[in-house]
């Protein structure tokens, strides 16, 4: 591993708004950790976690859990957030698997997929966070009539989605180039690193909104 990472790696348990697989947080997000009574929103596999804080400056008197197993990314975001004075953001290192070890039932409000890993390839499908396998675990922790957006440049992941919706969920949006689509939508033109690049080569950003049966 570079030395960078390394040392961030250390850093990343002394800042504060960072849990590392934290015990007891499960079911007290609210009363324990963000101490107000505001909805949670999750971004999953958040590396710098560019929307976590996004959102989280954009809407005050809501929570954001950035999540991602990469401990450099998330010191980056975490250490933005507290420059920001964003008391509304957290940051959780755990693998996107164990969720349901750290969130109750009906505990999250909304989620995020940013650019998840697309897993092109057929043979890992199960390992795509809109997966069977990963839309359960959601349904485990999301409230009732949660809502989960997707964004992604990737043309697989976006129609492998919307088959699996088919018996899975129940699509509220979905546009295969969001920006030529959706002018004007101040939370869906927020921009990651990776989508800026994206749209830098040209590729059309696509997203989904959708709830789960």
């Amino acid at each position: 591993m570079p030395r960078t990472k390394l040392i961030r790696m250390k850093k990343l348990a002394g800042l504060p708004n960072v849990l590392e697989k934290p015990e007891n947080v499960k079911g007290r997000w609210i009363s324990e950790y963000f101490r107000n009574d505001h909805p949670i929103t999750l971004e999953l596999a958040c590396g710098k976690g560019e929307y976590t804080i996004e959102l989280a400056q954009r809407f005050p008197n809501r929570n954001f859990v950035g999540v991602d197993i990469k401990g450099a990314r998330l010191w980056r975001g975490a250490k933005r957030a507290i420059a920001l004075n964003l008391h509304n953001a957290a940051f959780l290192r755990i693998k996107i698997d164990d969720i349901t070890d750290f969130f109750s039932e009906g505990e999250v409000d909304e989620i995020w997929l940013t650019f998840p890993d697309p897993y092109p390839k057929s043979t890992r499908g199960n390992s795509r966070l809109t997966s069977p396998k990963y839309l359960e675990l959601y349904r485990r922790i999301l409230k009732r009539g949660g809502v989960i957006h997707l964004k992604t440049d990737n043309s697989i992941l976006f129609s492998y989605t919307l088959d699996v919706l088919q018996s899975e969920g129940k699509v509220h949006s979905a546009f295969e180039d969001l920006y030529s689509q959706n002018v004007g939508d101040g939370v869906l033109s927020i921009q990651t690193t990776y989508e800026k690049r994206f749209l830098a080569r040209g590729v059309p950003i696509k997203y989904l909104k959708f709830s789960l049966k």
